[in-house]
């Protein structure tokens, strides 16, 4: 009963995050660990391909929920979901700005390196905000659940 509780909140999504966040931050504190190494090359996880694949995974959670049929949990995780990645949304269009976007980050500077510490805090930054929001978001879902069980407002 607990479980089906906390599975049918937020909170898995959001465990998600935080998971991811803590991931990338490791990443991007060791590329400005790396920013004096000669020939360096600049390492990232890609948050729109994980956004990609929790929006699938919530996606599939809410069919399975709805479905009579529904015979198994689905690990938001992120695990590879059958067929479901082609249902990328082809209204959005073609992003130019992305590619202007990608240009800049294979600029390679004079020792043959690709890091540069503005965008590494930039992306640290974003990152460590996207990792407050969910674990605040997280923590009030845990404050709702602890007044729905005592019965306090």
């Amino acid at each position: 009963m607990l479980s089906s509780l906390f599975n049918s909140s937020t909170v898995p999504v959001l465990e998600q995050v935080v998971n991811f966040t803590e991931a990338r931050h490791g990443v991007l504190a060791g590329n400005i660990a790396n920013i004096d190494t000669p020939g360096y090359k600049t390492r990232d996880i890609s948050p729109a391909l994980f956004q990609k694949r929790l929006k699938e995974a919530v996606q599939y959670r809410r069919e399975a929920t709805q479905s009579p049929t529904y015979a198994q949990p689905y690990d938001i995780a992120g695990a590879q979901l059958a067929g479901r990645s082609a249902r990328v949304s082809s209204a959005m269009g073609r992003d130019g700005m992305k590619e202007v976007r990608e240009s800049v980050k294979s600029i390679l500077y004079h020792d043959d390196s690709n890091v540069s510490i503005e965008q590494q805090v930039t992306e640290i930054s974003k990152n460590q905000a996207q990792h407050n929001m969910a674990v605040s978001l997280m923590t009030a879902q845990f404050r709702l659940l602890r007044a729905a069980i005592t019965e306090r407002a």
